[in-house]
């Protein structure tokens, strides 16, 4: 367990700021907190508490924007690594077999004039729900480079870290915008991507909570609200017995509002912990035939348990999906992962439009890059696909995006784009305006420097423009 990523350094700052006031003993490493499954719980629901304590973000007030916006919350499908474009949405049949290896058909889709990759029929039914952009492009090949590319919308390099969406909306769309949740506003299934830091100047006030544990587990243990092993009746022993020993509380004044504070804190802990809000990360609740359609796996799971955070008003959550980095085997792979990404993704555009949530949720899947449309035959990737930042796809749904087009196209072989190039840095920006967020509003820089949400320019000269073909 990465203890790192496990803490929320708030909490661990009031720990210690508690035991100088006088309310507290010495404060529990960090192992001992989480071993006891009370630390992580408390970070979660401190959030919202702590928020006065963080520096003022007067100077990042949201400008408002001429259309009311639509999108309420964010879905991002992860996939770690790249997936290959050839192989789902950009298929290339008639490019032969050294492009298409062992994919070489495409199936038509339920909007007329759209195919995607042969793997995917479940989807192929929903293409109606969502567009496809056919001709995402950077450059950039490597893992490190492109993700934090794909997730700013900046270039790499330079004195600053930028923050990744995800922390933006965390900033404008969370506890300083009123969100009143108990869950964090900036949600991560099941760990961190590793390959940047996503909250980057901003700190880690607005660094994502990553769950742990296997959304596709008999039981969802989630770090630092499910302790395994530990029984329900055993923590409401352990707090009754933890009250019991608190004789300093009982002789404070009842009005002391040090002491009001710190309950309400301990409250909204163990609300996680006991109550109805926790209870978000209890799967068992579904009926089997929701979750049976999702996949009974980690991706399918997780897709289910983003639905549910969504419905609870989380603003972004992503799906850390691994497993598309195929230098080597590539096809015996796609053949295992593309099915389990077909049904849980499917699963989820549908149950969202069932639920009437797929309108104020935006769905984006999609990783760092492509992967090089002629396959690797040769010893030692005996088939396998490498990094390909030169042209590559990305689905989207939802919250204001229209569904049932395509933007862009490449070559006849995948291998460049020919029609509409899009920057990731369009794509945020489109999907901060469907958020309702002025992407000419300013971040709060620990040094004082007027950042914007948007950078100023592309590397071609030109402000990031929205994606008006689909919005």
């Amino acid at each position: 367990m990465n203890l790192h990523h496990s803490v929320d350094p708030r909490l661990w700052n009031l720990s210690t700021e508690l035991r100088l006031l006088g309310l507290s003993g010495p404060p529990l490493t960090r192992r001992e907190a989480i071993r006891d499954g009370l630390l992580g719980a408390a970070s979660l629901a401190l959030s919202g508490h702590l928020a006065s304590r963080a520096a003022a973000m007067s100077d990042a007030a949201l400008a408002p924007l001429p259309v009311t916006p639509k999108a309420k919350s964010v879905i991002q499908i992860w996939l770690w690594g790249g997936p290959c474009h050839l192989d789902t949405f950009d298929p290339k049949p008639d490019a032969g077999y050294d492009y298409s290896g062992a994919l070489k058909t495409s199936i038509p889709t339920n909007v007329a004039g759209i195919q995607i990759g042969e793997l995917l029929p479940l989807l192929a039914k929903q293409a109606d729900k969502y567009s496809i952009i056919r001709s995402m492009t950077h450059g950039i090949n490597g893992h490190e480079t492109a993700s934090y590319t794909v997730q700013t919308g900046r270039a790499s390099g330079g004195r600053d870290v930028f923050p990744g969406t995800g922390a933006v909306v965390s900033l404008f769309k969370g506890y300083d915008a009123g969100y009143k949740g108990l869950l964090p506003p900036y949600i991560v299934l099941t760990e961190l991507q590793g390959r940047f830091s996503e909250a980057g100047f901003l700190g880690g006030r607005y660094k994502p909570f990553a769950t742990g544990g296997d959304p596709g587990a008999n039981r969802f243990i989630v770090e630092g609200v499910i302790a395994q092993g530990i029984s329900d009746e055993r923590q409401r022993a352990r707090r009754e017995f933890l009250h019991q020993l608190n004789t300093f509380e009982r002789a404070m004044p009842s009005a002391d509002p040090r002491l009001t504070a710190l309950g309400q804190c301990e409250s909204d802990a163990y609300e996680m912990i006991l109550g109805d809000a926790g209870k978000v990360f209890d799967l068992s609740q579904e009926k089997d035939a929701i979750r049976d359609g999702y996949g009974r796996n980690t991706f399918g799971q997780s897709c289910l348990m983003a639905r549910r955070l969504v419905e609870r008003g989380v603003p972004y959550v992503t799906i850390n999906y691994k497993g598309w980095d195929t230098h080597k085997q590539h096809f015996p792979i796609m053949r295992r992962k593309l099915p389990e990404f077909d049904r849980g993704l499917a699963t989820l555009l549908a149950d969202l439009a069932e639920r009437g949530l797929l309108e104020s949720t935006i769905v984006m899947a999609g990783g760092e890059f492509g992967r090089t449309p002629k396959v690797l035959w040769e010893s030692p990737w005996n088939g396998g696909r490498s990094h390909w930042g030169k042209a590559f796809s990305l689905l989207v749904a939802g919250g204001g995006f229209k569904g049932g087009h395509v933007v862009g196209q490449t070559d006849a072989r995948g291998e460049e784009v020919t029609e509409r190039p899009v920057q990731p840095s369009e794509v945020i920006a489109s999907v901060y305006e469907c958020l309702g967020i002025d992407g000419q509003a300013k971040l709060p820089h620990p040094e004082g420097t007027d950042v914007r949400a948007m950078p100023a320019a592309l590397n071609h000269g030109r402000r990031p423009s929205r994606l008006s073909e689909i919005m």
